[in-house]
C-alpha cells in the first residue's frame, strides 16, 4: 500500500449550470496544482436549487450532461482521480438521480452511485426536506477498486445510516467518501462527530467535500469539509463555508494498521434480536 493526496473542493453552488460548471473546473485545476491525485468535489456541485420545477427543467440525462463530460475531460488531461460527489441526472420517470460519479486518470468512468437515503425531514426551525419528491432513491451500495485503495461511495445524508458504511468496510473499503450539501443548523451539530464516528468505527479514511456558505435559493450549507484518518484524527478541514480548496497525505498503511490495532471488523459477529415485555 501506498500513500496519495487527497483534496476536497468546497463549492457554493448556485442555479445557474454553466457558472457552477465554470467553478467546477477552476477549482479541480488548483487542486491538480496543489499535488492532488484524488479530489473530490461536493454533493449537487452542477445545480444547487430547491425548487423541483426549476431543477427538472435545467437537468440533463447522463449521455448530454456538460459537467459529466468535463469531468471526464479533465480527469485524462490532469491525470488524477475525479470524484463529483454528485449532481442532479435526469431519469425518464419525471424525477433525477442524485448521482455521484468517480473518474480515473485516463478519463474512463470507475463507477457511478446513486443517493440511497432521501432527506425527508422537518427540523426544529421549521425547515423542511422533501428530497424524495424530486430523486428517485438508489438501491445499491458501491465500493470502487482503483490503484489508490478500495473507495466506498456515499451522498451527505447516507451519513446517518452507519450499516451502509460497515457494509461497504466489510466488502473491502479503505476510504469512505461523503461529499454532501449538510444544512446550517444540522451541520454544526453533528457534522464533525459522524464523519469522525464512520471513520473511527471502520478503521478507514473518510473524505467529505461539502457545499458551504448562502446559496442563491436562500437555503444555507455549513461547509467544513473535512479529511480523517482512520483512527478519527482530523487530518484537514476547511474553517468555514467559505469556497476553497484542503488537502491531506494518505497514508493507506494507516487503514491495516488501526485494523490490526483494533480489530471490530474481523470481531463482527451476527446476531438476532429478541424484543421482550
Amino acid at each position: 500500500m501506498g500513500s496519495f493526496t487527497a483534496a476536497c473542493v468546497q463549492m457554493r453552488s448556485g442555479r445557474d449550470p454553466a457558472a457552477n460548471l465554470e467553478t467546477f473546473e477552476t477549482m479541480v485545476r488548483e487542486a491538480a496544482g496543489q499535488g492532488a491525485d484524488y479530489v473530490q468535489t461536493p454533493e449537487m456541485t452542477g445545480l444547487l436549487v430547491r425548487d423541483r420545477d426549476e431543477l427538472l427543467g435545467k437537468v440533463r440525462d447522463e449521455a448530454s450532461d456538460p459537467l459529466v463530460a468535463k469531468a471526464s475531460a479533465l480527469a485524462g488531461e490532469l491525470s488524477l482521480h475525479l470524484h463529483i460527489g454528485s449532481t442532479a441526472i435526469r431519469l425518464d420517470n419525471g424525477k433525477a438521480a442524485n448521482r455521484g460519479f468517480l473518474f480515473g486518470p485516463d478519463g474512463a468512468l470507475i463507477a457511478r452511485y446513486d443517493k440511497i437515503h432521501m432527506f425527508d425531514v422537518d427540523l426544529p426551525d421549521g425547515e423542511s426536506w422533501r428530497e424524495s419528491n424530486t430523486y428517485r432513491p438508489g438501491d445499491e451500495a458501491v465500493v470502487a477498486s482503483t490503484p489508490l485503495g478500495a473507495i466506498g461511495m456515499s451522498v451527505c445524508y447516507d451519513l446517518r445510516f452507519p450499516h451502509l458504511y460497515r457494509a461497504q468496510a466489510q466488502a473491502g473499503a479503505e476510504v469512505l467518501t461523503v461529499p454532501a450539501a449538510f444544512t446550517r443548523q444540522t451541520g454544526r451539530k453533528h457534522w464533525h462527530i459522524l464523519l469522525r464516528a464512520r471513520a473511527i468505527e471502520n478503521s478507514a479514511f473518510v473524505i467529505a467535500a461539502a457545499q458551504g456558505g448562502l446559496h442563491e435559493d436562500g437555503r444555507e450549507t455549513y461547509g467544513h469539509s473535512l479529511i480523517a484518518a482512520p483512527d478519527g484524527t482530523v487530518l484537514a478541514e476547511a474553517q468555514g463555508d467559505e469556497p476553497c480548496i484542503v488537502t491531506a497525505d494518505l497514508d493507506m498503511k494507516a487503514v491495516a494498521a488501526q485494523r490490526s490495532s483494533i480489530p471490530n471488523l474481523a470481531n463482527d459477529q451476527d446476531f438476532t434480536i429478541d424484543v421482550v415485555g
